[in-house]
Formats: C-alpha cells, structure tokens, sequence
C-alpha cells in the first residue's frame, strides 16, 4: 500500500505552507484509542458476552445441560471474534491514514483511507473548542465551527465529536499528548486574535480564550 506522504508536497498538508505561516505540531490517532471510542470495540465485546450470556441461559432453561448450553454460547465466539477483528483493523487503517496539523492559522486534518481528503479549518472559524479525556489517557479536541464553514458528519467521521449530528463538530480523535496538544493550541488561538498570553493547560475545566469570545473548556 502506498503512503499518502508519497503525493503531498509536506505529509498531511495538500501544498506547502504559505510564506510566513509556521507548523506549530503535528500527530495522529493512536490506533486503540480510535478503536475504543470512535468504533466502539469496548461496546460490541459487551454486546456479544451478553448474547453469548443469553444464549446459554435460553438453551438451558429450555432443558439443555450445562454443557450445551456452555456450547451454544462458544457457538458465537468465532462472529464475534470476526466482528472485533474487522473494527480494529478499521481503526488502525483509519489512525494509520489520519494526520492532524496544527499552525499558527488554522488546523488541517488529512483523513481517509480509500480517498483521502484534506479539511482546513482557519482559526477565524473556530466559535468554541473543548477536550475530552479518556479513561486510557488519550483525548479529543472537538472544535465548534461557523455555520456556514460546518460540514456533514458522515463526510467527518470518524473525526467528529461523538451524537453531535445536527450540529457536527470536527474533532482530532484519540490524541496521546492531548493536554500538551490543547495547551499548545490555546496559545496559538491566544496569538492569533493578538492576546498577550494564554493559559498553559487544558486539564481542568478553566475557561479560555478563543477568536469569537467564545470558551475552550476541558472535561
């Protein structure tokens, strides 16, 4: 398989930066923390205990012995052990293709497995932004957008903050470095609307600064 950075002029950006516009960081999905949240792996192993449960109670209230029952329920093993499979190669394919860019003006998400697509998301059209933290230690960046620059949620997934259709909201999904990444992104919005300094963390529910007056929170 041939790598995306093979036709970009800078791997995760469709040309080279304009003059005088600097990479702040870049980085991508780690490939678990994508499986866990955005393909819900933690969520379909459950499902599939629960049927399994199901199955051998059904088979031995029914009559079977403890055996059969014991077998029905292995019965499932293999479909559910398929479907788990089938997820967490999707989302390593998906974290693997997945290239976020933070610079002093804008965010671009290069994303995408069998067409990759680029979105710019200039500074000036970010109203809010806000992190989530996970159990495992990565975190989202969820970004609220104008309006007129909001693009479709099935075009964004699995970059997009989760049950936000209405109103879909770009999201750099399972970042490791999430607060170091939050931190580095409120000063850059901070600059960027001429502030002379910003908050050096996101790891508590604080409020900051964003280009519209808008509030960059953490939970």
């Amino acid at each position: 398989m041939s790598d995306e950075s093979d036709f970009e002029p800078v791997p995760g950006l469709p040309e080279v930066l304009p003059a005088g516009e600097r990479m702040l960081w870049q980085g991508a999905p780690q490939p678990w923390a994508l499986a866990l949240t955005a393909f819900r792996v933690r969520a379909v192993a459950i499902y599939f205990a629960a049927l399994m449960a199901w199955r051998a109670f059904t088979t031995i209230v029914d009559g079977g012995s403890w055996r059969a029952g014991l077998e029905d329920a292995v019965g499932l093993a293999p479909l559910a052990a398929g479907a788990l499979a089938i997820l967490s190669v999707i989302a390593y394919l998906s974290a693997r293709t997945t290239l976020y860019t933070i610079t002093d003006r804008r965010i671009v998400m290069r994303y995408g497995m069998a067409l990759p697509l680029t979105m710019n998301i200039p500074f000036k059209s970010i109203e809010a932004a806000s992190v989530t933290h996970h159990r495992d230690g990565t975190g989202d960046i969820a970004l609220s957008v104008r309006d007129e620059e909001r693009i479709g949620y099935l075009i964004l997934w699995p970059h997009a903050r989760p049950w936000r259709y209405a109103r879909p909201e770009p999201s750099l999904r399972g970042l490791g470095d999430v607060d170091a990444v939050a931190s580095l992104l409120s000063q850059a919005l901070a600059s960027h609307v001429g502030l002379q300094s910003a908050p050096a963390s996101l790891s508590s529910a604080q409020q900051q600064a964003t280009p519209h007056g808008a509030a960059v929170t953490a939970s």
